[in-house]
């Protein structure tokens, strides 16, 4: 009986990472970013800008909203701003056309065409979803990893230090309706 149920959880594993990877495999990084926010200041000598409020990225077939996001940039030959990565904190959402992942925090490094995303991390596609403390999506691989390692730490009222996460990664999966 455990070696029936171990078997199940395994191929429950190998549906796991799939979820919103497989949406995202092949962005086009390269292409251009559409920003919009309540506010936004400009770090010129600090190569950044910070958008705050209702922040909406667009970038292709995929989308970000957050509280507020920092966008790193690069002058390249003192041209205009290359964007090489964008920093997202505040009830963050990533979305394509078929999945929808939550966190704490995301970080989109443009260059490696990696979106890391940390804290209370919620991936859902359809009727399936997967929690965990980090979720690390390849857009050039379609590979993505969820892990339930807690990353940081909150500090309670009382000022001690508390783990963000159980350790642990869970998930849901709908299971397709067969004929008896």
């Amino acid at each position: 009986m455990k070696k029936s149920v171990i078997v199940s959880l395994l191929g429950l594993a190998v549906l796991a990472p799939p979820l919103l990877s497989q949406g995202l495999k092949g962005h086009d990084a390269n292409a251009p970013v559409d920003v919009d926010a309540d506010r936004i200041e400009v770090q010129d000598r600090d190569d950044r800008a910070i958008f705050v409020g209702n922040v909406r990225v667009r970038q292709e077939g995929l989308s970000l909203n957050a509280a507020r996001l920092t966008v790193a940039y690069n002058k390249v030959n003192g041209g205009s701003p290359q964007i090489e990565r964008l920093d997202a904190q505040g009830g963050v959402s990533v979305v394509s056309a078929t999945e929808t992942a939550h966190s704490d925090v995301a970080i989109y490094d443009l260059n490696h065409k990696l979106i890391t995303m940390i804290g209370s991390v919620d991936l859902q596609q359809g009727g399936n979803s997967v929690k965990g403390a980090r979720l690390l999506i390849d857009l050039n691989s379609g590979r993505s990893v969820i892990d339930g390692s807690a990353v940081g730490a909150s500090t309670s009222d009382e000022g001690v230090s508390q783990p963000t996460s159980t350790g642990r990664v869970t998930g849901h999966f709908t299971v397709p309706q067969r004929k008896p």
